[in-house]
C-alpha cells in the first residue's frame, strides 16, 4: 500500500533508513546492503530524491559519497512520523512552530544571564535563515546544551544555535550586522526579550 502511495519499494526502504537514522550518513554499497535492493535502482532513487531534497550528499571523507536525510527539508517532520521511528507522544511536534513556545519559554526565563531568545529557521513556519535559535545573554555553555537538547528532542531533528553576549548583539544591532538583520527582518519569534531590546514600548 506505502509502496503505492510513494512510488516504489526502492524508495520507501530508503525513506525508512534515512528517517529512522537522521545524522547519520551511508554510502551506496553500504545502503544496498542495509534494504537488500540493486545498486542500479538506489542510485536512481537517490538521484530523484536528491532533486527534491530531502536528502543531501557529501564526498569529504574516504573519497566515498555519503548521504543522509536533510533535516532542513521543509516535509521533514511529517515524513519522520510516517517513516522514522517517532513515538506517539512525538508525533504532535511534527508541524513547524509559528508562535513561542510557552513551556520552553518558562524553562528560559529561569536561566541565569539569559536575556533574548529568538526562535527562526525550521523552528517557524516561512523563516529562511539557517540559524533556529539565537541566544543573548552570559550564561553557561551547559546550560544551553540542556536547552538544546530538550528542543532537538521535541522536535525530533537537529538545531542550528547561536550564542552572542548582550553587548555584541546590541553592537550588531545597531551596526546593522547582515547576520542579526537576516534573522529580525525574516520571519522570527521572540522567545524571551527581558530588556525589551527589540520590544520597545
Amino acid at each position: 500500500m506505502i509502496d503505492a502511495l510513494f512510488g516504489s519499494k526502492t524508495r520507501v526502504k530508503l525513506l525508512y533508513l534515512f528517517l529512522d537514522n537522521p545524522g547519520q550518513p551511508f554510502y551506496v554499497r553500504e545502503i544496498t546492503r542495509k534494504i537488500d535492493e540493486q545498486i542500479n535502482s538506489v542510485r536512481r532513487e537517490l538521484s530523484n530524491m536528491l532533486k527534491v531534497g530531502i536528502i543531501i550528499s557529501d564526498d569529504s571523507s574516504d573519497n566515498k559519497l555519503y548521504y543522509q536525510v536533510n533535516q532542513r527539508y521543509d516535509y521533514y517532520l511529517p515524513l519522520k512520523a510516517i517513516f522514522g521511528n517517532v513515538s506517539a507522544n512525538n508525533v504532535n511536534s511534527c508541524v513547524p512552530v509559528d508562535t513561542p513556545n510557552k513551556e520552553f519559554s518558562s524553562i528560559m526565563h529561569n536561566v541565569i544571564g539569559l536575556r533574548l531568545v529568538i526562535f527562526a529557521g525550521v523552528l517557524v513556519k516561512g523563516s529562511t535563515t539557517d540559524v533556529d535559535i539565537l541566544f543573548v545573554g552570559n550564561m553557561a555553555p551547559a546550560k544551553v546544551k540542556v536547552l538544546i537538547k530538550l528542543i532537538e528532542k521535541s522536535e525530533g531533528r537537529e538545531i542550528n544555535y547561536s550564542v552572542l553576549s548582550y553587548d555584541e548583539f546590541c553592537y550588531r544591532l545597531s551596526s546593522h550586522d547582515r547576520f542579526i538583520a537576516e534573522i529580525i527582518n525574516g520571519k522570527h519569534s521572540v522567545i524571551i526579550d527581558k530588556d525589551k531590546v527589540l520590544n520597545k514600548d
